[in-house]
């Protein structure tokens, strides 16, 4: 369809089933700061596609989640853009609701894409999204608070480390805590941190057979400290807390140490956002009795899904908002530090690595992930921080309140992983596993 044609149906508003189609492009993303910046950006790519209009759906995490799962499964084609993971690009992929992201220009330069990043968007060798940005976890820390307190922070640190290093931080009657850490309920919230910890402490998920492990000793000793050491240094209303309420608070100068998405890294050191900025440290994640999983792997990337309206000016959004240009117009507006983290090698240029104190971290938290052995023992899923199977969005939320209601004290910490073992055994049942 000539870009003519294109204009004058937009212009007349065009309507089929109550959804305007020609020419609007209907996004659904995450509400963190480098959604809402290619937002604010996308008005370049407006400019240069006069044809193409965009409109935006900014939805909390939780929600963003239920709302995509819903509409891409009843094919309702509400969006013609998806924010998913790649736990949502494996398993839509291989169900056929996602589009192969194929044919693309050779400007795009899909060879510059990380390998990792790349392999966990696709399937078979199908590629089902454009990496936005990817991130491993890692550890911030105040260095001016640390100092005061004639404390060093190790490079690699372990779990008894940074706790150890949290209590004495923490002075509550000047709302100085000592950590913050992931609280609200959500398989992709508070078991994403919780489950790195678990793996850290020698923990997993699943056995060979797929029976689950909340009753063994690695678990109760994860859960045990990430509550203790909450309940001892952490904020008040951490259960209320996830990625951009603990940004904030660390942000703020209330948290003395964070242990969250390597994404934040931009964020922690932008002096317009964060009354921090010339005092943060970072390392790696922490680890325990193993390295192994201590530090998880994720994308936030964009997908189009077959049910789309308008799936070929998805492709020109989706292809622009994740190309080299796009990383360029970010260098040139806010500054090369903010450029998209983790997916491609051509951003860890010179200029990049000298600007962003974060990257080197990053860049090596990212080479170091190995999703397909996950965890110290064996296990049948891939997945570090998550379990890809159908099943793991819904078990994944249910464990997530119980160890949430674990945090608040509602329940202690044996009830919640014996009703996590309970739930998650009735589920999996259910579901027919073990597969034959």
């Amino acid at each position: 369809m000539k870009a003519s044609v294109k204009a004058l149906l937009a212009s007349t508003c065009l309507v089929l089933g109550g959804t305007a189609v020609a020419g609007t492009v209907t996004i659904a993303t995450v509400n963190n700061s480098d959604m809402i910046r290619m937002q604010r950006l996308s008005k370049a790519f407006e400019q240069q596609h006069p044809d193409i209009k965009l409109n935006w759906v900014v939805l909390e995490e939780n929600v963003l989640r239920q709302r995509l799962t819903t509409d891409i499964a009843t094919k309702g084609g509400q969006f013609d853009v998806l924010t998913i993971g790649m736990y949502e690009a494996s398993l839509w992929g291989q169900k056929g609701w996602l589009e192969e992201m194929k044919d693309l220009p050779a400007s795009y330069a899909l060879d510059d894409v990380f390998p990792s990043v790349r392999d966990g968007l696709s399937v078979d060798g199908k590629l089902y999204a454009l990496p936005f940005y990817a991130e491993s976890s890692m550890t911030y820390y105040r260095t001016d608070l640390l100092k005061e307190a004639g404390l060093t922070m190790p490079e690699r640190p372990t779990w008894t480390e940074i706790a150890g290093f949290a209590e004495k931080l923490t002075h509550r009657d000047k709302e100085q805590y000592g950590i913050c850490l992931r609280g609200k309920a959500g398989w992709g919230e508070n078991m994403a941190l919780i489950s790195t910890v678990a793996n850290a402490y020698g923990a997993r998920w699943f056995d060979e057979q797929w029976k689950p492990q909340f009753d063994q000793p690695e678990w109760k000793n994860a859960l045990n400290f990430y509550v203790e050491t909450m309940k001892k240094s952490g904020p008040p209303g951490a259960s209320s807390n996830g990625f951009n309420e603990n940004l904030a608070l660390f942000n703020s100068g209330k948290c003395a140490i964070w242990v969250d998405a390597s994404v934040a890294g931009s964020f922690v050191t932008d002096k317009t956002q964060s009354k921090v900025a010339d005092h943060v440290g970072f390392t790696y994640a922490p680890h325990e009795v193993t390295d192994k999983g201590s530090a998880w792997l994720y994308s936030w990337a964009l997908a189009i899904p077959t049910s789309a309206k308008n799936q070929a000016d998805a492709k020109t959004f989706s292809t622009w908002a994740t190309s080299k240009e796009y990383a360029a117009l970010v260098a040139e507006k806010d500054g090369v530090a903010n450029v998209p983290p983790g997916t491609r090698a051509s951003t860890y240029n010179e200029a990049y690595m000298t600007a962003a104190p974060f990257a080197k971290i990053t860049l090596e938290s990212l080479k170091a992930v190995t999703p397909k052995t996950p965890t110290l023992k064996p296990v049948p899923y891939v997945g570090i921080q998550l379990v890809t199977i159908p099943e793991f969005q819904a078990i994944g939320t249910s464990v997530g309140q119980q160890f949430s209601a674990a945090l608040v004290g509602t329940m202690t910490v044996d009830a919640a992983l014996a009703a996590a073992q309970n739930s998650t055994e009735r589920d999996m049942k259910r579901a027919g596993y073990p597969k034959k």
